[in-house]
């Protein structure tokens, strides 16, 4: 480990990698030393962002995936296990946003999509990559939240709901290792964010008067490296 690669000889895992804040986040852990692991459906622009990290001297691996397919998160974790020892640092990023409507209005299979990205596949990463998680030396697990998950507001509902659900987790799985392991985990608000799930649902809203997604990757960079208790939680404004 160096100043100037701070995660030299750790390897990251980052879902929803493929664009916004999992791509930047990706980028910055990769720009720190850390070998990454790009997990999306996107397998172009997973690519893309393969690419950009090799342009910046990083290193990286590509793994296209949809959480949401049965057996597809331990298929992952069962690929991953044979080739590394360890996963030190876990970015849960990926999620997905019904269209937001009143709540009498949510339509079911959005919902359901939402239900099975944002709660069920976390919790089979979880559960998947805990035995990685416990081996590494002060493991760290990021979970990216929303404010409405704690703050509910109209149209928002059935996002908020699975976002409530997905902190719980988060929450539930750090005090759960916390005094079995030197796994910590924190759960962060990015804030308001120049993404395309930002764009669905300000599409009014300069995108230039949001701060970008690498303001918010920077911050899990220096996250990442401190010692926090699990159940950490902060907003990145």
């Amino acid at each position: 480990m160096t100043d100037a690669k701070p995660l030299a000889g750790k390897t990251a895992l980052v879902t929803g990698a493929s664009r916004g804040i999992g791509a930047a986040t990706a980028k910055a852990l990769a720009e720190a030393g850390a070998h990454v692991i790009l997990v999306s459906r996107r397998v172009k622009a997973l690519e893309e962002i393969e690419d950009a990290i090799h342009a910046i001297g990083g290193t990286s691996t590509i793994a296209p995936l949809d959480l949401t397919e049965a057996d597809s998160v331990a298929r992952l974790a069962g690929a991953i296990g044979g080739r590394w020892d360890t996963i030190d640092i876990l970015v849960l990023s990926a999620a997905y946003m019904p269209d937001l409507t009143p709540l009498s209005q949510v339509d079911p299979k959005q919902f359901n999509q939402a239900i099975m990205t944002n709660l069920v596949a976390t919790q089979a990463l979880l559960a998947a990559f805990d035995p990685l998680l416990r081996k590494a030396e002060g493991a760290r697990v990021i979970g990216l939240t929303s404010s409405v998950g704690s703050d509910p507001r109209p149209y928002w509902g059935a996002y908020a709901a699975t976002k409530a659900a997905f902190d719980n987790l988060l929450e539930t799985y750090g005090a759960e290792v916390e005094r079995l392991s030197p796994v910590r985990v924190a759960v962060l608000d990015p804030g308001a964010t120049r993404t395309e799930m930002r764009a669905r649902a300000y599409p009014g809203e300069d995108p230039e008067t949001v701060k970008p997604p690498e303001t918010v990757a920077t911050r899990i960079v220096e996250l990442v490296q401190e010692d926090f208790p699990s159940g950490h939680r902060e907003r990145v404004d």
